[in-house]
């Protein structure tokens, strides 16, 4: 007999967001040292595309959201997808609708691997403008 329990998963999920919002609101990564660092900028002093992105985090959570850009522009296109898919998971709880999910196309995959890593080429190029893709 299977028993139909309440699934755990999503509250978890939501605990551990909840406290990593938390965590990029009361702590900047600017001002601590206890937020990692990137290995690849690190070691190499080439940025990736992520370089930037919890300094980003803690301004966009203060609702300096020019600012939070200006550190890394691709966490609008993170943004963007993360709504998308949490759109499309609550018309599918709410109402039981399933709808075609284009983030499961090949097509547009390659497209946002495309745009990454063209950002990551064009953030580390030292001329302007494109010193203001470096985080």
């Amino acid at each position: 007999m299977i028993s139909k329990s309440k699934p755990i998963f999503p509250i978890l999920i939501a605990i551990m967001l909840l406290g990593v919002l938390l965590l990029y609101f009361f702590w900047n990564p600017s001002n601590n040292n206890f937020f990692p660092k990137c290995p690849l900028y690190s070691l190499t002093g080439i940025y990736c595309p992520g370089c930037g992105s919890q300094r980003a985090m803690h301004q966009i959570i203060h609702g300096n959201i020019i600012e939070g850009l200006r550190h890394n522009y691709l966490i609008a296109l993170l943004g963007i997808v993360l709504l998308y898919q949490a759109l499309l998971f609550m018309v599918h709880k709410l109402y039981n609708k399933s709808f075609y999910n284009i983030l499961h196309q090949s097509l547009t995959i390659k497209i946002i691997l495309v745009l990454i890593l063209v950002f990551w080429l064009l953030r580390n190029i030292r001329f302007y403008p494109f010193t203001e893709l470096a985080p």
